[in-house]
């Protein structure tokens, strides 16, 4: 369905007798103080555990991808990049399962600066109410574009904001977080270039897999990054398998 028109082993001496004493300054600190302090606060979680404490995600309603995201899905709210060599490599296919996640909640959806025309008809066959979709033309100023992600970010009753916007500086982007943050709400940068000190939560990569055994119609999703991720994971996935 197309919803769319026209990224040494030698030791050091005496490093054993000091992995040893630094291990026994640790345990001296005492381990079940520290797990019973991160028990308490949803807000600190363990790095080795992938699902993370206070991190419970929604389905993306592709199993591959949840297996390897922190939460098992996407995350509740925060800024999130999307990254593609070019428009079109299904990244929109990757969110409809999100979309009508959100429209069933009532919530609104904004695009901005889209560089395409919706096409309504594969939304509503997505299972997407557009009277719930709010669009900012492709023309409108950066600047604009950018007070319109902030503002929809900071309301509750918007669900989701997909906007279109290749460069931004890290100040914008931690802004853009903390708004996110506040609204409760899940904004999504589309970009063709991987920002590798982005502050952005979760970035990832769509692009064409071309490992052997690999289905012609199947794209290869990089967790580039993603808080509870110690390195970057792959799935490849039928992006049009929910179409």
């Amino acid at each position: 369905m197309t919803i769319i028109q026209n990224h040494s082993d030698t030791q050091l001496p005496y490093q054993n007798q000091y992995q040893s004493v630094q291990a026994d300054a640790f345990h001296g600190a005492g381990s079940s103080d520290i797990d019973e302090l991160i028990q308490g606060n949803p807000k600190l979680w363990r790095g080795c555990d992938m699902a993370g404490q206070g991190m419970h995600g929604r389905s993306t309603g592709f199993p591959q991808l949840d297996a390897i995201l922190p939460g098992r899905g996407w995350p509740e709210k925060g800024l999130m990049e999307v990254i593609t060599p070019h428009w079109g490599m299904g990244e929109l296919q990757l969110l409809i399962p999100l979309m009508r996640s959100i429209v069933e909640q009532g919530k609104w959806i904004l695009w901005i600066s889209p560089p395409y025309l919706l096409y309504a008809p594969a939304l509503v066959q997505a299972g997407i109410n557009t009277d719930q979709v709010l669009v900012v033309k492709l023309d409108t100023s950066c600047k604009d574009a950018l007070w319109s992600m902030e503002k929809a970010l900071q309301t509750e009753n918007c669900g989701l904001v997909l906007a279109w916007q290749n460069w931004l500086p890290t100040k914008v982007l931690r802004r853009l977080q903390l708004a996110a943050d506040t609204g409760d709400t899940l904004g999504v940068l589309f970009k063709h270039h991987d920002s590798e000190h982005s502050p952005s939560p979760i970035r990832l990569k769509i692009q064409d897999s071309y490992s052997e055994n690999v289905s012609f119609n199947e794209s290869e999703v990089t967790v580039i990054k993603a808080r509870g991720n110690f390195r970057s994971l792959s799935a490849n996935i039928n992006l049009y398998q929910q179409a």
